[in-house]
């Protein structure tokens, strides 16, 4: 069973100075985790967990995470200033974007990013856009088809719009090599949210292989192999979690097996693990403020799909924990629902829940990625503040809550803008 790591006399304290809703994470849980995965792949002297940003894209989260070692993965610019402006060096930051303007570009290559190219094509925009090559160049690889393991079909590379065929791959060594870069490397992302210690070895056994075959035809030794992310989290109670060491035992042994028999014993193994990073350390704390009673169950929460999107737009279940009830009986069944005028604003269908009472907190599991960044302003909803737990248990406001002025802020009319200026006033003394 799920346990929360706040109690409810922790979050109601916390909801007495930020008002609910807010995303609340666990710095110790954090910490702790990219402990544990460093420790796995510490037989690999160049490994680096490189932080995918889009999952949570907040300084303070991701400079406690370069405080343990990460570096950080970008695909956008503002993900790029973001990484840098935390502090990340040269090196320190990869670039994984695809249909990238040429202005990222420019921005990656003067901070000094890798810059993992997404199509074959691109080798040719980049040179053109910086006018050389960097010294450092990672291509994104495409199997296409199915990617199959023993325990069944895991994803479709063959209709991903990323990444370069096997062919494509070599004739960009080739090309790479003749335009004078130094150093190589290869990515793939052939899966999501996988809840099994069998995808990175799978995975990094078919690149270690490539790998060999790709300096036998192309004479190109690589640097570093990044396995990207894919590795998941248990959101349902009784699904089992990954376990990082054995995914790094399962690493190391193809490592072995494969890239140290052909004299490839220098290549470093990179990752850009998000959810597996802040996942479970994330939740979203929301108030029960309506009942409703008619064809179903309702509780309505003060939060909505603005604040936590995945169970609107995947049908994701996130576990929930009505605070301070976790030894009552589940014997009542609800829907979960939000405030937006869309019917599949629901955090919960059906679910089994302890009696709920308006007022009562309830704690949404493993919102620490993908939750608070997949957010919008739907029907004018404002994002939701962010909380950090710290290990010494202050919490700590690491993001403030939308006010309908920041919402309004990009509007191009003074005349309106000041009225909605005086609303906003009279707004805040309700």
């Amino acid at each position: 069973m799920k346990k929360p790591f706040v109690t409810k006399e922790k979050a109601e304290q916390i909801a007495e100075k930020i008002p609910t809703p807010f995303h609340l994470y666990d710095e110790r849980g954090i910490r702790e985790n990219m402990r544990r995965v460093r420790a796995a792949f510490d037989w690999n002297p160049g490994f680096k967990e490189y932080f995918a940003v889009k999952a949570e894209p907040n300084p303070e989260i991701m400079r406690l995470l370069m405080e343990e070692g990460a570096g950080f993965d970008c695909s956008s610019m503002t993900e790029l200033m973001l990484a840098h402006a935390v502090g990340e060096g040269k090196e320190e930051i990869m670039f994984s974007s695809n249909e990238t303007p040429a202005g990222e570009y420019l921005y990656a290559d003067r901070i000094g990013a890798i810059i993992n190219l997404d199509d074959f094509t691109h080798i040719d925009y980049l040179n053109n856009t910086l006018k050389r090559l960097p010294d450092t160049i990672s291509l994104r690889y495409n199997p296409g088809g199915v990617f199959q393991m023993s325990n069944g079909i895991m994803d479709n590379p063959g209709d991903a719009k990323y990444g370069m065929t096997r062919d494509q791959l070599l004739e960009g060594y080739r090309i790479l090599k003749d335009r004078g870069v130094k150093r190589f490397g290869m990515h793939a992302f052939l899966a999501s949210n996988t809840v099994t210690n069998e995808y990175y070895p799978k995975l990094a056994g078919d690149l270690f292989a490539l790998a060999v075959e790709i300096r036998d035809i192309t004479g190109v030794a690589l640097d570093f192999i990044n396995l990207s992310g894919g590795v998941g989290i248990p959101y349902q109670p009784e699904q089992e979690g990954n376990d990082i060491q054995e995914i790094g035992r399962g690493v190391r042994e193809k490592y072995e097996q494969i890239l140290i028999p052909a004299g490839l014993r220098e290549v470093a193994i990179y990752a850009e693990m998000g959810r597996f990073m802040t996942g479970p350390y994330g939740a979203l704390v929301t108030r029960a403020i309506h009942e409703k009673h008619i064809y179903k169950e309702y509780i309505g929460v003060d939060a909505c799909a603005v604040n936590l999107m995945r169970p609107a737009m995947y049908g994701a279940y996130h576990h929930i924990t009505v605070l301070g009830k976790e030894e009552e009986a589940a014997d009542h069944v609800y829907d979960v629902v939000g405030s937006l005028c869309e019917n599949n604003d629901k955090f919960a269908i059906d679910r089994k829940l302890p009696r709920i009472e308006r007022g009562d907190l309830l704690f949404i599991h493993d919102t620490g990625a993908h939750g608070f960044s997949m957010g919008y302003n739907y029907n004018g909803k404002l994002k939701s503040a962010e909380v950090l737990l710290r290990e010494n248990g202050e919490a700590e406001m690491i993001r403030r809550a939308q006010t309908p002025m920041d919402y309004f802020s990009t509007l191009d009319c003074l005349p309106v803008y000041n009225r909605l200026q005086e609303a906003a006033d009279e707004v805040r003394l309700l």
